[in-house]
């Protein structure tokens, strides 16, 4: 191997952890499109910054824009719960005692009592969407989802909170691969949802189209859904994978409507991650406080907590923010929130619940 070649080996690995270490970017108040254009702007930054202190030539840049337009959008992959959507969790049940301790429980990274307070936590929530209404989903209908939330802007190598702004999706539920997933509407501006970046053929339903008909085939063992989706999680050199599941479980109980039974098991399967513990000041992007559970990426420094409400244990949103100083921020700075404000079926694209 060439000189040239273990120093291209060097650059990628260190844009990739540059690219790891930015906070993911929420989907509740941008199209997808949007968020990966923000993120290729500072990536950009970053490209041109390091061609030029090591003399990188434009054929080299333009390679590298090239090799990116091939990759997945990691932005989506990484988000917590994001898309506003939610299930709408009924409130029931006594706790489930002992499950933890059967199962192993998760290995917090607090007191013996806090391990098992957020296990016992996650069990209430668990027995809630347990036992929650299954709505009816049909194939030729669309969920909808009206939320609201903020992003950063890190285009200047600093973080930049955006202000509030609330966002409308009609997600399809057809089987099998499509190219376009439904619609976002924002700003007034309704725009066609299109298959995930690097899906030439369609978006399959999965882990990042979970759809009805999907969510419904997940193993309802806790751990045989953790292990399930371990497996169809993207894996990323360096990455904390028990980060990777947490966020790619808040990514599902956020994304849409769920089936109680499905619910139900991502929760005790989050119970299950190594270091996922309370948040007792966790609020939501409309400023509801309520039950927060969360977990610390280590590496990144980044925090993502989810919030419920204190009542009836029912979905409210994320927020998110540093834990330690960065390169574009210091401990405890904000990082981006969402909040629930609806979410319903409706059998069209474009038209509200209440239309």
């Amino acid at each position: 191997m060439t000189g040239t070649d273990n120093g291209r080996e060097a650059y990628a690995a260190e844009r990739a952890e540059l690219a790891r270490l930015l906070p993911p970017a929420p989907g509740t108040d941008l199209p997808p499109g949007r968020h990966e254009h923000h993120r290729e702007r500072l990536m950009n930054l970053i490209d041109d910054d390091t061609a030029r202190a090591q003399g990188r030539t434009g054929a080299d840049a333009q390679d590298r824009a090239r090799e990116r337009a091939g990759r997945p959008d990691r932005s989506r992959l990484l988000r917590p719960s994001f898309l506003a959507p939610a299930t709408a969790l009924a409130v029931a049940g006594a706790l489930v005692l002992g499950y933890a301790a059967q199962n192993g429980g998760p290995a917090g990274t607090g007191s013996a009592g806090e391990t098992r307070s957020v296990s016992q936590v996650l069990l209430r929530i668990s027995d809630a969407a347990g036992k929650g209404e299954a709505l009816p989903v049909r194939d030729d209908q669309f969920v909808y989802t009206r939320g609201t939330g903020r992003d950063v802007d890190l285009t200047t190598g600093k973080l930049v909170v955006q202000p509030l702004e609330e966002s409308e999706t009609w997600y399809s539920q057809k089987p099998g691969p499509q190219k376009k997933l439904g619609l976002s509407r924002q700003h007034g501006e309704t725009l066609p949802i299109n298959a995930e970046l690097g899906d030439s053929e369609g978006t399959r339903p999965g882990l990042h189209r979970p759809t009805y008909r999907w969510l419904a085939t997940l193993p309802t063992d806790p751990q045989e859904l953790l292990d399930y989706l371990s497996e169809i999680t993207p894996k990323f050199e360096g990455e904390d994978r028990d980060q990777a599941l947490f966020e790619a479980i808040g990514g599902l109980i956020g994304d849409t409507i769920l089936p109680p039974g499905t619910a139900a098991a991502l929760y005790k399967a989050a119970a299950l991650i190594p270091g996922v513990t309370e948040a007792p000041d966790a609020v939501d992007a409309l400023g509801r406080k309520g039950v927060g559970i969360a977990r610390d990426d280590e590496r990144s420094g980044v925090r993502t907590e989810w919030v419920f409400d204190p009542d009836d244990l029912s979905y409210l949103g994320w927020s998110s923010h540093l834990t330690k100083d960065t390169e574009y921020g210091k401990k405890g700075d904000f990082l981006g929130d969402s909040a629930v404000i609806e979410t319903a079926v409706v059998d069209k694209a474009g038209v509200r619940p209440q239309d």
